[in-house]
């Protein structure tokens, strides 16, 4: 379990996520830049913890990219927000976040941010403050990326997706001509229980918009990652 300041509500564990594809294709769906929101401001509040970037979501720690926040509990949706942004206004600023870790003790509106994002919206010691927030898109450079989990093989394996500009509605992959989907773990991984073979895998992806992208992985190797070929568009 990672540190937590005094302001932090939570520790780590499972949730639940009921924001809802209609929801991210409200009629606010507006171009900012490399900027997409995703749907309408909504009331919320923000406290903040001593936030590293990794967390329930499986990302590595990210020093150079700290700001970063945890989601509530009724919104977490196993895992499903992973990986997603969202625009933060608070008394004396705007910030945006990346999604990296869950909050299980925060109520449907709450996001909890690293300390860096918090001070970018209200002084440090208010510790808890009122917000509006909504979904985005995320700034992200360069295609999507897969990475193949510790204890991977042919005959089972996890995969999450990095860096990606949407969320991730699905994930497929090829078997036998037919697609096939899998499942999405609490843990933000991918996995076929009974293994994708040895590779090379054709695999397909789906944001919350549905757009679709498709790489092929050359092999299964555990801690791998892998580049994709292209990125989602903001249109």
């Amino acid at each position: 379990m990672r540190a937590s300041s005094l302001f932090s509500l939570r520790n780590l564990g499972t949730a639940a996520w009921v924001l809802t594809l209609a929801a991210c294709s409200s009629s606010s769906e507006e171009i900012y830049g490399e900027i997409r929101a995703l749907g309408d401001f909504r009331g919320g509040i923000a406290t903040w913890y001593d936030a590293t970037g990794a967390g329930h979501c499986g990302y590595d720690a990210s020093p150079n990219d700290m700001d970063v926040a945890a989601m509530n509990a009724p919104e977490f949706s196993n895992s499903a927000v992973c990986g997603s942004c969202a625009e933060v206004e608070g008394p004396q600023g705007t910030v945006r976040v990346r999604i990296v870790d869950s909050c299980p003790e925060c109520a449907s509106g709450h996001l909890d941010l690293s300390k860096q994002a918090f001070a970018k919206i209200a002084p440090i010691n208010d510790g808890r403050v009122t917000t509006q927030w909504r979904l985005v898109s995320c700034a992200v450079q360069g295609p999507v990326r897969y990475r193949i989990k510790e204890g991977s093989s042919e005959w089972w394996v996890g995969i999450q997706v990095r860096n990606h500009r949407l969320p991730i509605q699905k994930f497929e992959y090829q078997k036998n001509g037919s697609w096939v989907e899998v499942k999405r773990e609490p843990y933000n991984y991918f996995v076929a229980s009974s293994g994708m073979g040895p590779g090379p895998v054709k695999v397909r992806i789906t944001a919350t918009d549905g757009q679709k992208l498709e790489d092929t992985l050359p092999e299964i190797k555990a801690e791998k990652t892998f580049d994709g070929a292209a990125q989602f568009s903001l249109q």
